[in-house]
């Protein structure tokens, strides 16, 4: 089963799980629901992350209120995954941590008993989230790019 988040708390009525060298919170592989059923998965400032619960659809509202209508015949998108962004400043951060933190952190974000993202978006050259401003190529009319080069940062966190 899924391991529970120990929270630390950083104030402000907020908290994170602890992942670190030795222990990192996971949850349990994601099952599809039943037809005609959903899942839910919440967190809150009470403490809730992503506790997951299941409903069922219903055809009629019984009480008037929100009114939300699945119309599973109409595909109006293909989701490809989810995922989310690593920033010179994330790989900073996480390159920083000890290899079984690291492999814990991500493990969190890619395996099964994580979140299982499969998709990243990666910053080409310099981004608000780097420490310093750089490019490819800083040669004026380099059009075909003879100048081009991977920067340090690319090398060691991104490639």
């Amino acid at each position: 089963g899924a391991r529970p988040c120990i929270p630390k708390d950083f104030g402000h009525g907020s908290h994170v799980c602890v992942c670190n060298a030795t222990y990192c919170d996971t949850l349990d592989p994601l099952v599809l629901p039943a037809p005609g059923s959903y899942v839910k998965y919440e967190s809150s400032k009470a403490g809730k992350r992503l506790e997951r619960s299941e409903g069922r659809f219903q055809r009629r509202l019984p009480t008037p209120g929100l009114l939300l209508t699945l119309n599973i015949s109409t595909l109006y998108q293909h989701v490809k995954g989810f995922g989310g962004s690593f920033s010179d400043a994330a790989a900073m951060n996480i390159l920083k941590l000890s290899q079984p933190a690291q492999d814990n952190l991500l493990r969190s974000y890619f395996s099964e008993c994580g979140i299982e993202y499969n998709l990243v978006r990666v910053t080409m050259a310099c981004s608000d989230f780097s420490v310093r401003p750089y490019s490819y190529d800083d040669v004026p009319n380099d059009y075909e790019l003879k100048h081009f080069r991977l920067v340090d940062e690319d090398v060691k966190m991104k490639v």
